[in-house]
């Protein structure tokens, strides 16, 4: 007699990770979105230096974390929820909104565990396509908002397009939100964008009870690996049921200690910005020299159309031939697109060359 399991993993969808990780000799990996720069050597120290204790659990108030990032945005550290990365604040936030005959908005394509939040919890989730500029259409998003809606959620920038809308269109946006929605925007790639500083976004809490701000260490500060993100609340409550729904200690030791320390490293984080800008420019110039126009990117990656006659699976299969990894569109919401991460530039002029052998 075969097993039988809960009725929503057959709802719940398998997250599309990339391929070609088993490939051998040197891979130009820009599937993940993961940062191509090391942390720098004191995060690695801090990280190592609790290896020693590692008989011990981790610290579940993770009140060292809480409290560097409360005196680095100015919200109170009983209003931040850490997470095992970003993704975990995000399906707890999930589980203790959302039920059935509950609904959950967001943009599609856009983050792909957004349909994980309504799959399962039964809720019933709205998609709302993206304008012609691969960005969020916020009218039409707010259309859609109910006496049943309990979660929107802006992604900005977005990912998998690399767009990104101005704060004072967000604003408006989350001020035309009724009260009893709580509003998620989903800021993992905020440092890249230009279109704001990153501390703008923060001053929204003050006004906006609903609204929680959800940040990682994965991209900018190059943690992918250790696992750990945040959130900025609104209210008090939101942080406490995130974490009530949640196994302990969700936040290891090591991660803890590597985020506090690069919170201290904010100069290396301008450098990786300043970085990433320029190479993402040289990316877009080479993609226009092969007839290719991509999306007004914001992030640390970019998104474009292949165009027609341009089979998706044959092209990302040839680039993972060539030893270069890179995310098809398809598994991202969007059939004949891709997404490329910005990577250092011999990475990036190696993806160049082998999708122009292709194209």
């Amino acid at each position: 007699m075969a097993l039988e399991f809960a009725e929503r993993i057959r709802r719940i969808p398998v997250y599309p990770v990339a391929d070609g990780y088993g490939l051998e000799g040197p891979v130009a990996m820009l599937a993940s979105n993961e940062s191509p720069y090391p942390p720098i050597q004191a995060v690695v120290d801090a990280a190592a230096s609790t290896l020693a204790g590692a008989n011990r659990y981790p610290d579940p108030s993770n009140a060292a974390l809480r409290r560097k990032l409360s005196d680095r945005h100015g919200v109170p550290a009983a209003r931040i929820a850490i997470g095992n990365g970003s993704c975990d604040v995000l399906l707890a936030a999930g589980e203790a909104l959302l039920e059935p005959g509950a609904e959950l908005v967001y943009a599609w394509p856009s983050f792909s565990v957004y349909p994980h939040l309504a799959a399962a919890s039964g809720a019933r989730a709205l998609q709302v396509p993206l304008d012609a500029d691969h960005r969020h259409d916020l009218d039409a998003m707010r259309a859609e908002i109910t006496a049943a809606t309990r979660l929107v959620i802006v992604c900005n920038p977005n990912n998998p397009t690399s767009t990104a809308l101005p704060l004072d269109e967000i604003a408006d946006f989350v001020a035309s939100v009724p009260r009893h929605v709580a509003v998620i925007l989903d800021e993992a790639y905020v440092e890249f964008s230009l279109l704001q500083d990153p501390e703008d976004s923060v001053d929204l809490l003050a006004k906006h009870s609903n609204l929680v701000l959800l940040r990682t260490f994965s991209k900018i500060y190059g943690l992918c690996g250790l696992r750990v993100g945040y959130a900025l609340c609104g209210s008090e409550e939101l942080r406490t049921a995130v974490d009530q729904v949640r196994q302990p200690f969700f936040c290891n030791v090591a991660a803890q200690a590597a985020a506090v320390e690069a919170l201290d490293h904010q100069d290396e984080v301008t450098r990786r910005v300043e970085r990433n800008l320029a190479e993402r420019i040289a990316l877009q110039d080479g993609l226009r020299e092969l007839r290719i126009e991509s999306a007004d990117s914001q992030a640390n990656f970019v998104w474009f159309d292949l165009g027609e006659g341009r089979e998706e699976p044959a092209i990302v299969q040839g680039l993972s031939q060539r030893g270069v990894l890179v995310r098809a569109g398809g598994a991202l919401g969007r059939e004949g697109a891709l997404r490329v991460t910005v990577g250092t530039q011999a990475e990036n002029e190696r993806f160049l060359e082998a999708l122009g052998a292709l194209l």
